[in-house]
């Protein structure tokens, strides 16, 4: 197969309600929830996808040639290129009831992994389906990272005990899901985190932790407070609340506070290695995609994702050579350019 393949096999099977469009920019699906659309009036999407189109990129050829190495280490574990695949959870409400989320998971966490790259993967009502994707992580060298909703307390740690008996070595929380129908009125009740609480759950798990869903400076420092390894600069895709910055935006002035102290990724609308450039350029360590890789599995299985993260790996390694790089810690804010 080939990538543009994907996309069109994609589009057999994704529901009414995805379009598997040859550039994921949120502009088909809108506010389309259930579906892969965003909340309210359905621009948050557009918005993270446009705000990377808005950052430029100096090229500068007059160097040394070279290979150029796009490797990264996520806590003692090495990937070929900074990027994941994203957590998404009801696959089937959203993308089409081809693939349940357990299927989905056992599909593109050993795919990931064989490409070179690791899978965050999601959580839902059904406990098997979290529970089922840590134990798929575990079977691959535990390269992947199980991502936990903020359920009270209890729920947590349960959920993570058995994460930790799958094999599962990293571990994250998606607390901007606080914000998701299905979380609201549960009882016990679940939802947003204190620093104190996020603190127990952390020192519970006593292995390097990520929260997602960081959009403030004043987030990033209460995760550090908290003790957390690292944070996802994320806004959930636009879909928990409408009127919100592009992760683009907000991503210069939380490195600027918390870079080295956090491990920091970023999510929303990253769609091209040359975006994955711009976000290292912009402060990121490293990034994660969602619907890309979910159209990538819908239209192609294992290969779909090894065609995605072949490509995307190529435009990386393309964009830094042309821009005078030749290693991920040599890109930093002089790449961007000044328009």
């Amino acid at each position: 197969m080939t990538y543009p393949e994907v996309l069109a096999a994609a589009r057999s099977c994704s529901g009414p309600y995805c379009k598997a469009c040859p550039v994921c920019n949120g502009r088909a699906c809108g506010n389309t929830v259930p579906g892969p659309g965003a909340k309210g009036t359905g621009t948050v999407a557009i918005r993270n996808y446009e705000a990377w189109q808005k950052v430029y990129l100096n090229m500068d050829t007059i160097c040394e040639g070279g290979p150029v190495d796009t490797g990264f280490t996520l806590f003692g574990q090495h990937y070929d290129l900074p990027v994941f695949a994203g957590p998404v959870g009801a696959v089937k409400l959203h993308y089409g009831d081809k693939y349940t989320d357990q299927e989905y998971n056992d599909i593109l966490v050993p795919a990931c992994a064989q490409a070179g790259i690791a899978a965050f993967t999601g959580d839902g009502t059904n406990p098997e389906v979290f529970t089922a994707a840590a134990r798929s992580i575990g079977k691959n060298d535990g390269k992947g990272i199980p991502t936990v909703k903020p359920w009270d307390q209890n729920t947590v740690f349960s959920k993570l005990d058995a994460a930790k008996a799958a094999g599962a070595k990293v571990f994250a929380m998606d607390i901007d899901a606080a914000g998701l129908p299905f979380l609201k009125g549960l009882n016990p009740p679940a939802g947003p985190k204190t620093v104190e609480q996020l603190r127990e759950i952390i020192r519970y798990v006593d292995a390097p932790f990520i929260i997602k869903g960081v959009m403030t400076v004043k987030g990033a420092l209460k995760a550090l407070e908290a003790g957390a390894a690292g944070i996802v600069v994320s806004n959930h895709g636009g879909r928990v609340q409408d009127g919100v910055p592009a992760t683009a935006e907000v991503l210069p002035a939380i490195a600027q506070a918390v870079k080295g102290k956090l491990t920091i990724l970023v999510d929303g609308g990253i769609r091209s290695g040359v975006d994955v450039c711009k976000a290292l350029a912009l402060g990121a360590d490293a990034v994660i995609m969602a619907r890309p890789y979910v159209t990538a599995v819908y239209g192609g299985g294992a290969e779909g994702v090894k065609l995605l993260t072949q490509k995307l790996h190529g435009e990386l390694a393309d964009t830094m050579a042309m821009c005078g790089v030749h290693s991920l810690k040599e890109i930093n804010s002089d790449l961007l350019a000044k328009i």
